[in-house]
């Protein structure tokens, strides 16, 4: 074999299919913009090369995190062992099944560039998740979900190395354990690293266009025959209005989920709220708005020293511009305590907070 072994002292090592890099700052891998730094950084290129790392001490026995984009983590400090990213590539179109086709989607490729791809080769379905930061590596194991859509409802399959059976694997959709921003990958994250994930896609499918908002911004864009780019469109400038641009303010999107409790405490919470907004849920219980209850607990724009609290959107925390990943996780559970406190309502952050 051709490939450069790695070894302890190197500042840079290749292998046939990734790259190792020691100390490697984290500043530019997480859309927070925080400071941090790891022991070694590898970028995976071939997912066939993972056999070769686990084999490294290092690799195998030390603490690993995986990371894409950095666009659904906190980092509050170094981390002390190896920092992992699939940055493989490639979009395929793999065929016909029952009207819809197969594409198949390495980790690394941008979940917005892929977005933009199926609709620039007439694909539906994945419309409503324009503009989510991140990779499509990350997009099932968080089940991203926007504007009433969610990724699971479009994954046939996902391909992951199994690190208990040192082999690369394949998940159908059942077998992923999707459930509202979680799934097997996020349940069990140390077992499992996303490497491809298989899409099924419609030409047509009804347009999701209930969710608020949208059906009046393609009315102000005098759109009253939506397709799958329009509603992309109208989506877009829905969340260029509303959240921070990560490229221009540090931040990581929605940092708590919306609540979900049940039916008598959503009931009791709006009597002595009246303008609290509310969805039922098909199993009966409600899901609550996390920005109305942390607007409503007066978060909403608050600024402490470099974190602050989007003016946009009370959901979004933001680095102003040199803050540690501790103060903005100082500020997050400030919100989550007081919002217990006022409520009675726990919020769960999204993102995950190292």
């Amino acid at each position: 074999m051709n490939e450069k072994r790695y070894h302890v002292d190197a500042a840079i090592a290749e292998g046939v299919g990734y790259t190792i890099v020691e100390n490697a700052s984290l500043e530019g891998r997480n859309t927070f913009r925080v400071p941090a730094r790891a022991n070694l950084l590898i970028d995976v290129r071939r997912p066939q090369a993972l056999g070769e790392l686990f084999d490294y001490p290092m690799v195998k026995n030390g603490p690993l995190l995986v990371l894409g984009e950095g666009s659904n983590v906190l980092l509050t400090r170094d981390w002390p062992g190896v920092v992992l990213s699939m940055v493989a590539l490639g979009i395929k179109e793999c065929g016909e099944e029952d009207g819809r086709t197969r594409i198949r989607v390495e980790a690394g490729e941008k979940w917005n560039d892929f977005v933009h791809w199926t609709l620039a080769h007439d694909y539906s379905g994945l419309e409503n998740l324009v503009l989510i930061p991140g990779t499509v590596g990350a997009a099932p194991i968080q089940n991203i979900g926007a504007y009433g859509v969610e990724v699971a409802g479009f994954i046939a399959e996902v391909e992951a190395w199994d690190r208990h059976a040192r082999q690369l694997v394949r998940l159908g959709n059942a077998q992923c354990r999707f459930g509202y921003r979680n799934s097997l990958f996020k349940r069990d994250r140390d077992r499992y690293i996303v490497t491809a994930v298989d899409f099924l896609l419609p030409r047509q499918r009804e347009l999701h266009l209930d969710y608020a908002g949208v059906r009046e911004e393609l009315r102000d864009l005098g759109i009253d025959k939506p397709n799958a780019r329009s509603v992309a469109e109208a989506i877009a400038r829905l969340r260029t209005r509303k959240l921070p641009n990560p490229s221009l303010v540090g931040n990581a999107g929605s940092f708590f989920q919306n609540p979900v409790v049940d039916a008598q405490r959503a009931q009791f919470l709006h009597d002595q709220h009246p303008a609290m907004p509310t969805w039922k849920l098909p199993d009966s219980s409600v899901k609550l708005s996390a920005a109305w209850l942390i607007e409503a607990s007066g978060f909403k724009g608050l600024r402490r020293g470099l974190a602050a609290v989007s003016d946009q959107h009370a959901l979004v925390l933001v680095n102003l511009g040199g803050a540690r990943g501790n103060e903005i996780r100082e500020l997050a559970e400030d919100i989550r305590q007081t919002v217990l406190d006022r409520f009675g309502v726990q919020l769960e952050a999204e993102p995950r907070i190292i």
